[in-house]
């Protein structure tokens, strides 16, 4: 017993001191690449391990070059951003975990040219006075939607807030019972409500709200009348709701405000390539409704955003809410934002450059080839299968419910490695690969992943497998 404990104290006078592991050469050159709290917490917590292990009965390699290649390696891991990019391939397009939108590459090359230097952010060059944030989307909002004014925030909750707490704070909201939505992250219409400081005004029941029901609930303390979308669910069967031409005429008729939350949001039309049944922002505005409400990370294919289209007088209450301040969008945002609406202008171009479209719209033979390519270049061993299989995508992302977009994936199954095995070894890489299991296989789904994206996947399936 005394001879392990002899070894053990010898074995842990051995391991270097920190002070000598920094004027190595090693030390030099990661205290010159990498910053030194993070080498000096390297070299200590790479030690500490060392020690405990000898301690407990174990023989960790102590020469110069593993202790070395250990430490260097937990620098690595804690100067790595947090923040990474991912490959999705789950199929799901506007993948919530997984940030929701690309954005187009006309997007970020405007983000590039306007956060590496100064803007006129709020500075009107023409008057030579401070200027408004909000007015550099204005015009390119307006004409897209056909909206008399807009304004912009940092998300569709945030755009909601801001129109209750500006038109109905302290006052009355007409809503039915059935739009009363949850949306991510377990927030629910009804808190954003109270937050805004506007009193709720349930009618009708979840599966039926007529026009009567609205009117009936008008009285003194009425401020406005909201309709929520359904964006992020579906209620069928024996249901009924109000069109939104209705609440405008029911709202003209009592000089009430009418507020459309589309939450999603939609410029292009959907419908036309037989995808769902999405109102589009334009026809919505059209029916004279007072205000509109939508995202900028979900269909429209943007960054996190929330987009206030509507009458003059309305969105110009709005901008003068205080809550407006704090609520404000940056300038990475604001120029990311209007590459996006820039590209609607010629709503064809649209479809080809902002990739959630492009994805959307993909057709199931141009998906069907990626993902034989996919298939094609990985290698594996003879206890594997690797097959092109039919199957469906979504749109994800509170957008398009009940939607199935036919699809294409690369199925995996191994005799050697479970389905969750094999998903782990991809998420835990670099960088990310996300997959699905259904039915006891593997599933990579080639609709949302890029075709440069192609080499780098097959490449850690065969890694995995082979």
């Amino acid at each position: 017993m005394e001879g392990a404990d002899k070894n053990v104290r010898s074995r842990l006078m051995r391991l270097p001191a920190v002070d000598e592991i920094l004027k190595s050469g090693e030390g030099r050159g990661w205290l010159s690449l990498y910053p030194r709290r993070y080498v000096l917490k390297a070299v200590r917590d790479g030690l500490e391990a060392l020690r405990r292990q000898i301690i407990k009965g174990g023989e960790p390699p102590c020469d110069p070059a593993s202790v070395s290649a250990g430490i260097e390696s937990l620098i690595k891991e804690y100067v790595a951003p947090s923040l990474r990019g991912a490959i999705n391939a789950t199929g799901v397009v506007l993948h919530t975990n997984l940030g929701r939108a690309p954005l187009p590459g006309a997007a970020l090359e405007n983000v590039i040219r306007i956060a590496k230097g100064y803007s006129n952010l709020e500075y009107d060059i023409a008057k030579g006075q401070r200027g408004k944030r909000h007015a550099h989307l204005r015009r390119l909002i307006t004409d897209i939607t056909g909206a008399g004014d807009a304004t912009v925030v940092n998300n569709n909750a945030a755009a909601v807030m801001l129109a209750l707490s500006t038109l109905a704070r302290g006052r009355q909201v007409i809503v039915s019972r059935g739009e009363l939505v949850e949306i991510g992250g377990s927030f629910r219409i009804p808190d954003v409500m109270a937050q805004s400081g506007a009193v709720l005004m349930e009618v009708g029941t979840t599966n039926k709200t007529h026009l009567r029901d609205y009117e009936r609930a008008i009285g003194p303390d009425t401020a406005l009348i909201l309709k929520v979308h359904q964006s992020n669910y579906r209620i069928t069967g024996f249901t009924s709701e109000v069109s939104v031409e209705e609440l405008v005429a029911l709202g003209a008729r009592y000089r009430l405000p009418v507020m459309y939350d589309l939450g999603s949001g939609c410029l292009f039309d959907l419908r036309a390539r037989g995808i769902g049944a999405e109102p589009v922002v334009s026809e919505v505005v059209q029916t004279g409704v007072d205000l509109v409400t939508f995202s900028g990370d979900k269909l429209l294919g943007g960054p996190q955003a929330g987009i206030a289209a509507g009458k003059t007088e309305v969105i110009g209450k709005m901008n003068e809410n205080p809550l407006a301040r704090a609520l404000r969008i940056d300038k990475m945002t604001l120029a990311a934002l209007e590459a996006v609406f820039f590209a609607y202008a010629d709503p064809e171009k649209a479809a080809g450059e902002i990739p959630v479209l492009r994805m959307l719209l993909e057709k199931p033979e141009t998906i069907c080839e990626r993902a034989g390519r996919l298939a094609s270049a990985t290698r594996t061993g003879a206890d594997v299968s690797v097959e092109v299989v039919a199957d469906s995508s979504e749109a994800g992302g509170g957008s398009l419910p009940g939607v199935k977009l036919a699809t294409f994936a690369v199925s995996i199954r191994s005799g050697r490695l479970t389905p969750n095995r094999i998903e782990e070894g991809l998420r835990l890489g670099s960088p990310p690969i996300i997959a699905r299991i259904k039915e006891d296989m593997l599933l990579l789904d080639a609709r949302t992943i890029a075709d440069e994206e192609v080499p780098a996947v097959a490449a850690r399936l065969s890694e995995l497998l082979a």
